[in-house]
């Protein structure tokens, strides 16, 4: 049984209204959600591509040897600490520092974040 359900991608971004308005348009997608610091486009079946503002944005390069890479999955669960500790149980790390009370940050086996949520936030 899935200890989750991906919903959204997030992507990092120095402008999230203009990457809103292009991935829109490629995708064709609604934008569900556009201000300065985030934006939201919404796709077929519940899925959803988040855009986060990074102060200081440094584009990652191609070729990139170093393999960084800025995005991170958001995850819909239906209890979130279960979820978590769940996640910690496969090898997931969680961080002492938390954004909310909504959401967890944890970071998988080679550290890339990912954040789990509630499912009924998603609707």
């Amino acid at each position: 049984m899935a200890i989750a359900a991906l919903k959204m991608i997030t992507l990092d971004s120095s402008d999230p209204r203009r990457d809103a308005a292009f991935w829109s348009t490629v995708l064709g997608w609604e934008v569900a959600h556009a201000q300065d610091e985030y934006a939201m486009l919404t796709g077929p079946a519940g899925s959803a591509l988040g855009i986060g503002l990074v102060d200081d944005h440094e584009p990652p390069t191609w070729p990139n040897e170093h393999g960084t890479k800025q995005f991170h999955l958001d995850l819909a669960v239906d209890d979130l600490e279960s979820a978590a500790a769940d996640c910690v149980a496969a090898g997931a790390t969680l961080p002492d520092a938390q954004p909310g009370e909504t959401w967890r940050v944890l970071l998988d086996p080679s550290g890339h974040p990912f954040c789990l949520t509630q499912a009924a936030n998603w609707g």
